[in-house]
């Protein structure tokens, strides 16, 4: 193996975990385990029915499955969502983060704002 195959080698070893994907559920088992979410947040999660709720559609699903996870152990507080997610094993976190990261929602992302 040649110096430069094996620098190249473990770089990528080191990287890897870089672009590990976030977590990977099923979208249309997500869909259809969020009917109790529906509830508070709408059908596709952008449909908060009350303003204190969050919007969940086209929101990172990385950033869903840590919240639920949060919710699940008591790091975040919330008694209707300590609730809810305390049920959901980390499939259906995967599942219903999926989902609701695949909708089209009206979230913006400010990173690429020029102005203020």
């Amino acid at each position: 193996m040649t110096l430069r195959l094996l620098a190249a080698s473990a770089l990528l070893a080191l990287a890897a975990p870089a672009f590990a994907a976030g977590p990977v559920g099923n979208i249309a088992a997500g869909q259809e385990k969020s009917k109790t979410c529906a509830s508070c947040h709408g059908a596709t999660g952008n449909e908060s029915l009350d303003d204190t709720y969050p919007k969940l559609a086209g929101q990172h699903p990385e950033y869903l499955a840590r919240a639920l996870q949060e919710y699940k152990s008591g790091k975040r507080k919330n008694a209707i969502m300590a609730g809810f997610a305390g049920a959901l094993s980390d499939e259906d976190i995967n599942d219903l983060s999926a989902f609701y990261g695949s909708q089209a929602g009206d979230l913006h992302d400010l990173s690429k704002i020029d102005e203020r």
